[in-house]
């Protein structure tokens, strides 16, 4: 497997990267594994929209038509004096 050498990291962003490696449980070369396999992971096609879910899952049904309720007058505001 390839090796990869980083030099002249900063004291701070080691030091940064020693903590996240002990919270994630793991070595700091672990650490900078899966940083850069997520940094450099091909991107993600766009997810369904919830709309387009329901629609995949009602439409062989043969959809749902709702009926919308006529809108009546608003309410008067509340009196506060």
């Amino acid at each position: 497997m390839p090796s990869l050498i980083v030099r002249n990291i900063d004291v701070e962003t080691k030091e940064r990267l020693r903590m996240q490696a002990a919270r994630h449980g793991r070595s700091m070369e672990a650490e900078v594994r899966d940083i850069l396999a997520k940094q450099l992971a091909p991107p993600k096609p766009p997810g369904e929209s919830l709309y387009e879910a329901m629609r995949r899952r009602i439409e062989p049904f043969g959809g749902v038509e709702l009926d919308i309720p006529p809108r009546g007058p608003d309410r008067e505001p509340p009196d506060f004096s």
